[in-house]
């Protein structure tokens, strides 16, 4: 879950960085009297993804700045819908806006652009998952906004579970020992996964017993199912490498259980939201 602390973190490094030693035009041009009414407006539909960051960075610099919100996450909307509704002090609604409205378009295209994915694997038992090609700093926010598009996330980071890739592999002499010997040494609780890139690969690592997860990498369709077969109910059969929301369909329909999709967080578009002031 996304906690506050996290989203205060980033929204202070960001607020420091677009500001670091004041808003040199507001504290010029504007009035220290004059209030701001603005509204959160939607330039094109989606699917809205933070709410708390989008208050959280309307605020933080203020606490005399209301926000209203008139959306939670996971929303959808169309073009022209007033997500949310702010008032305040002008020079510190003017000071904030930028990072307000940075954040939550980027969080709210990825929940669009995951909610699409979703929708193509509609009537498969496959989960569409997140992996961590996300922005440096932003994993927490941009892994939060891909479940308010109806996706699942991945493991979060390198501490979280075993995570045997291709460049693991090509060290290990005997990849069915070292499995299994992983498999004595972590707790019970620690999960293992396995990348495979050719079909072959498999047997070494079934032989362990030690894999809960077998991804299978850049697979062709004819190779999943194949995978798929082999691996049975042994393990939770991954999909990976280069899909597309041209492919997943096909790719879910193969069988597989998950299918990791980097392009969620590292090739998202922010959506287009404006933030309309007025000024007394």
């Amino acid at each position: 879950m996304l906690e506050r602390r996290q989203i205060q973190r980033v929204v202070d490094l960001a607020l420091d960085e677009d500001a670091p030693f004041g808003d040199l035009t507001s504290q010029t041009l504007v009035p220290a009297t004059a209030v701001a009414r603005a509204d959160l407006v939607a330039r094109e539909p989606g699917v809205f993804a933070g709410a708390e960051v989008f208050q959280i960075a309307m605020t933080r610099l203020d606490p005399l700045v209301e926000v209203t919100l008139l959306a939670a996450d996971g929303d959808r909307f169309d073009r022209g819908a007033v997500l949310a509704h702010v008032e305040g002090p002008a020079r510190s609604v003017l000071q904030a806006e930028r990072v307000a409205l940075n954040l939550v378009q980027r969080m709210t295209g990825i929940a669009t652009m995951t909610a699409t994915y979703v929708a193509a694997v509609a009537g498969t038992e496959a989960r569409v998952v997140d992996t961590r090609k996300t922005t440096p700093g932003l994993r927490a926010l941009e892994r939060h906004a891909v479940r308010c598009g109806g996706g699942h996330n991945h493991r979060y980071s390198l501490s979280d579970a075993v995570m045997a890739k291709d460049n693991h592999l090509a060290v290990i002499p005997d990849v069915t020992a070292a499995l299994r010997q992983a498999r004595i040494d972590l707790p019970h609780t620690t999960h293992i996964e396995v990348e495979v890139d050719r079909v072959e690969q498999l047997d070494a690592v079934l032989d362990s017993g030690a894999a809960g997860t077998i991804m299978l990498d850049n697979f062709s369709l004819d190779e999943l199912r194949a995978g798929v077969a082999k691996i049975g109910d042994r393990a939770v059969v991954e999909a990976s490498g280069g899909i597309t929301l041209d492919t997943i369909a096909e790719v879910a329909r193969t069988g597989v259980d998950v299918i990791s999709v980097g392009a969620l967080t590292h090739s998202v578009r922010a959506l287009d939201l404006g933030l309309d002031i007025s000024v007394t």
